[in-house]
């Protein structure tokens, strides 16, 4: 999703989406490493994704 999309999105919906993301990223860890993971790429994707929703709620801080 991109930033645009996002940030249309209230804090409540954005803190909710990062958390099914983490729980994701945790699949996706314990796949990888039991060697049950088609897409490695996926991961770093779901990385960026939070690190991109966490930018913006920083920015309702402010």
């Amino acid at each position: 999703m991109k930033a645009e999309e996002l940030r249309k999105k209230d804090k409540k919906e954005l803190e909710k989406t990062v958390s099914d993301l983490r729980k994701r990223l945790g699949d996706l860890r314990f796949k990888f490493s039991s060697n049950k993971l088609k897409n490695v790429k996926e991961i770093s994707n779901t990385k960026k994704e939070v690190a991109r929703i966490l930018t913006i709620l920083s920015e309702y801080g402010k």
